[in-house]
């Protein structure tokens, strides 16, 4: 079954809904809640970044390179290119000796539209370094030039990085490493099919590091996720969810492309992973909400920020308000 998660209504008639699956676990990493198929199996896509960033992050790339927080922070991001961003995507390069031609994700233009603007009246075009994952490619390329690995290839599934990462996904997520089945994501990195479940168990372990077993692992999770809440315009940019939700100290979050979401409570000690069946991220902030709203999240202050922000009124173009958007689901105990 496939609820309803948003609905939205344009001069009091739905004009669309939109349904999804939501699972919410615990910390032993059992299924606390649910809306849907808590075991819904889909694509990790840019929400597996924080646990990419793992192995180079546990290798030493920091100390290794003088790598500061908002350039970790940055490693876990689905950046927008905008000025900050470049510039630590700059100062990785210079510190690890990368050069851009390295990467292959695609040339691209800043995904913000005024960072977009200001590069098209410089008569500017596209770069990798504008590319919305390029921050995890230089993470990965700066573990592999420390680690002596070849740097051709280091998107391919068979390479050792993308092995040590496999094996670290299947870690964190609870699930054996040989159950993953493998895609292409648009970056041109594998990207991980699992069901909502162990995303959401992996998210737990996010917030909660003593869940892990590895010392190396759990310190290098302590590294990424304090990177994330220090510097959260580093992870998203204005304007996205991430980057306003990381701003609890409690919350550490990461969306991905074609609808699917995940974050986990530190204090609460849950992980929740949630997918939009239709791919959209517009609905992100009012799924969240309602999330928080329903577990009797503590901190009302970022349930108003993400009202305020990601308003449920609907307007046209010229900014009148033409309809509303409501949750719908209601999260069913255990």
């Amino acid at each position: 079954m496939e609820p309803v998660l948003i609905k939205e209504y344009r001069a009091g008639i739905m004009e669309c809904s939109h349904h999804g699956h939501i699972c919410v676990v615990d910390d032993r990493g059992e299924t606390s809640a649910y809306a849907g198929d808590p075991d819904f199996v889909t694509f990790t896509r840019s929400a597996a970044k924080p646990l990419q960033a793992i192995v180079a992050i546990r290798g030493g790339i920091a100390a290794h390179y003088g790598l500061d927080d908002k350039e970790i922070a940055i490693m876990t991001a689905s950046h927008m290119a905008q000025p900050e961003h470049v510039d630590v995507l700059e100062s990785i390069m210079k510190k690890t000796g990368l050069s851009e031609s390295e990467l292959v994700c695609a040339a691209s233009y800043p995904w913000n539209e005024e960072s977009k603007e200001e590069v098209l009246r410089r008569q500017g075009g596209k770069r990798r370094l504008y590319h919305n994952c390029s921050g995890k490619h230089l993470g990965v390329l700066a573990y592999c030039k420390m680690k002596g690995y070849p740097l051709d290839g280091y998107a391919d599934p068979g390479h050792p990085v993308q092995q040590e990462i496999i094996g670290t996904v299947a870690m964190m997520c609870g699930i054996p490493a040989d159950r993953i089945e493998l895609g292409t994501d648009g970056c041109g990195f594998p990207v991980f099919a699992l069901p909502l479940s162990a995303m959401a168990a992996a998210y737990v372990k996010l917030a909660c590091p003593d869940l892990i077993a590895d010392e190396a692992v759990r310190e290098a999770v302590k590294t990424i996720v304090r990177a994330m809440n220090l510097h959260p315009e580093m992870v998203g940019g204005r304007g996205r969810v991430d980057s306003l939700v990381l701003q609890d100290g409690n919350i550490v979050a990461k969306g991905g492309f074609k609808g699917v979401y995940c974050f986990g409570l530190k204090k609460e000690r849950l992980g929740i992973a949630f997918k939009v069946l239709d791919g959209s991220e517009e609905e992100w902030g009012w799924i969240v909400e309602s999330i928080l709203e329903q577990i009797g999240y503590g901190n009302h202050s970022i349930i108003r920020e993400l009202s305020e922000s990601f308003t449920h009124d609907i307007y046209n173009d010229e900014g009148k308000k033409v309809g509303h958007a409501d949750a719908v689901f209601r999260l069913q105990s255990v």
